[in-house]
C-alpha cells in the first residue's frame, strides 16, 4: 500500500433483545441497506472511540462494549470492519439519526451471508478474535 493511498476502518455493534434477534439499522445513503450500528473511525480515534461514538449518533443511546470478536476485510470497499459484541445501557429508547429510516429486531436467518457469518463469529466467541477476508 502505497503512503496517498486511502484506506478505511469501521467498527460496528453486534447487539441482540431477549429473543436473540440482531439489532439492524436500514441506511438512508448507498443502497439503503440494513445492517449492524456502527461506521468509520475518525482521524485519531480508537476502534472502541469510534464505537461508542457512532452508536450514540445512531441509536441516540450508549452502549457498553462486551468484547471484541473479529476484524473482516471487505474488499469490495477496501476496508476492515471490526466487529464488537455490545449491549444497549438499561432504560433507553433508540432514537435514529437522520442516516436511518428504520430500525428492525432480525433472526440469524434472515441476514446477509457476511452478517450471518460476522454475528456468528461474535456469538461463538471463545476468547479468540477471529478474522477473514470477503
Amino acid at each position: 500500500m502505497a503512503f496517498q493511498d486511502l484506506y478505511r476502518m469501521s467498527s460496528h455493534a453486534v447487539i441482540s433483545n431477549h429473543q436473540n434477534e440482531i439489532l439492524l439499522l436500514k441506511a438512508n445513503y448507498g443502497d439503503c441497506a440494513w445492517g449492524l450500528p456502527g461506521g468509520g473511525l475518525d482521524v485519531g480515534e480508537t476502534i472502541h472511540q469510534a464505537l461508542m461514538r457512532e452508536c450514540k449518533e445512531e441509536l441516540g443511546c450508549e452502549i457498553e462494549i462486551l468484547y471484541l470478536s473479529g476484524a473482516y476485510y471487505h474488499a469490495s470497499v477496501h476496508s476492515h470492519a471490526f466487529i464488537f459484541r455490545c449491549q444497549l445501557k438499561t432504560n433507553q429508547d433508540i432514537q435514529l439519526s437522520a442516516e436511518h429510516s428504520a430500525y428492525g429486531w432480525f433472526q440469524l436467518q434472515d441476514l446477509t451471508a457476511v452478517q450471518k457469518i460476522r454475528v456468528q463469529d461474535c456469538f461463538a466467541f471463545d476468547g479468540t478474535v477471529l478474522s477473514r477476508s470477503f
